[in-house]
């Protein structure tokens, strides 16, 4: 197959990363595969995986047609078989694009934590989730697939020499004490509000445990998590929490740490790392990662929603301050950590089952009068979504991630698998 991986752009974030490493995996198994999309940091990962990057058109507002021009005039050319968009903008862009091609094929991936409802019902789906899955079945999506977030468990694993040493140094990281490390997008939605009770835990931590909170990450929230830090830093006076800002590699981050806090994508690579694990939420979520609590994560994500954000910064001290002086603990949450991404998550499985993705979608399964409609009630979504960012930017209550701001486990009830049969 001829394949075209289109993330919804090329900063670093999980979502990318796992649409260039899972392309790189796919190009691995003898399928050719192009990276589109807007260029950014990632541009150099794709081309150290050996894929051709194809940069798309600078446009203004997305979903873009000149983007989706782009697209069909490539699919045409270089007979592309599949057109991939992760997230909704290159989704509905690649729809646009093989629409009126027969012989090409559009598939979307959505790792957001819900689904926008304009992207089209009989479009084949991929989420991150079973509970994002059971809701989209629920409202009538023909074709949805559970593929949680790979993880290169080669190039993600203890033992590697990633220049940790020199990571300390540049940030003052005393050898001594205890490292919990955060790698994330310092991101409004979703992420603010656990970064900046991590900090407050942290700095809540007896004196004599010498804890050194790293977040290695940028974004548009830097400001507020940067004035935060500065007043740790000053209460503690010490160098409490570190900002390292974005690392064009950040594994030496995980590699230092004794524990991770994190969630989705970037929790994953904590565990590869093998390292304890404190998921976190929205609303004062935080829970430790164990044999227990598992069954939970692989239901609804590698993400939490809490009983009320006051008592976010309490919840997690108590996390750490227990786990933090247990070596032993920490060692064998490690190790099971290690293991539940070693056997659940790993590049070549996701590979195989992304493949078997792209063969379905080449099988034309629906009537052209079912698309038709269903292509109606799409719009009449994205209107009513246009409609409404518009009164919220005249009212200043826009986001700048709106389904990541209204997250699936905020209205669904918490179910789990099978500690037992998961790993």
């Amino acid at each position: 197959m001829k394949i075209l991986v289109y993330p919804h752009d090329l900063g670093i974030g999980g979502s990318q990363i796992n649409a260039i490493e899972l392309a790189g995996a796919v190009h691995r198994m003898g399928h050719e595969t192009i990276v589109f999309g807007r260029p950014g940091p990632l541009v150099e990962k794709v081309r150290v995986l050996g894929l051709e990057f194809v940069a798309a058109p600078t446009t203004g507002r997305r979903p873009s047609m000149a983007a989706a021009r782009a697209l069909a005039s490539l699919a045409q050319h270089r007979r592309i078989d599949i057109l991939h968009g992760y997230e909704w903008p290159p989704s509905l862009e690649c729809y646009w694009a093989a629409r009126r091609r027969p012989q090409v094929a559009a598939v979307s991936t959505v790792m957001s934590m819900a689904v926008a409802p304009f992207i089209p019902k009989h479009l084949p789906l991929t989420v991150g989730t079973y509970q994002i899955a059971e809701v989209e079945a629920g409202v009538g999506r023909s074709a949805v697939t559970v593929l949680e977030p790979p993880v290169d468990v080669d190039a993600n694993r203890p033992g590697l020499d990633l220049a940790q040493a020199e990571l300390r140094r540049r940030w003052g990281i005393a050898d001594s004490g205890f490292v919990v490390a955060v790698v994330s997008r310092l991101a409004r939605e979703l992420k603010l509000e656990g970064i900046l009770s991590a900090m407050d835990a942290v700095a809540s931590l007896p004196a004599g445990m010498r804890v050194c909170l790293l977040i290695a990450g940028d974004g548009p929230a830097r400001a507020e998590v940067s004035g935060r830090a500065e007043q740790v830093n000053i209460r503690t006076g010490r160098q409490t929490v570190v900002l390292a800002g974005e690392l064009a590699d950040p594994r030496a981050a995980y590699d230092v740490a004794d524990v991770c806090l994190g969630m989705g994508g970037s929790a994953l690579r904590a565990l590869a790392f093998g390292k304890p694990l404190v998921v976190q939420g929205e609303a004062g979520f935080w829970e430790l990662l164990t044999p227990s609590s598992l069954g939970t994560f692989l239901w609804q994500g590698w993400y939490g929603v809490g009983s009320g954000q006051a008592g976010g910064a309490s919840a997690l001290r108590q996390i750490l301050s227990e786990i933090l002086p247990a070596e032993r603990l920490r060692a064998e949450l490690g190790a099971f950590g290690r293991s539940v991404v070693e056997h659940r998550y790993s590049l070549e499985h996701a590979a195989e089952v992304q493949l078997d993705i792209y063969a379905a979608a080449l099988d034309p399964a629906s009537s052209s009068r079912r698309a038709y409609f269903r292509e109606l009630e799409a719009a009449g979504h994205f209107l009513r979504y246009k409609r409404r960012r518009l009164q919220a930017r005249l009212t200043g209550r826009d986001t700048a991630d709106d389904f990541n701001a209204r997250p699936v486990a905020t209205a669904r009830p918490v179910q789990a698998f099978s500690a037992g049969g998961a790993a």
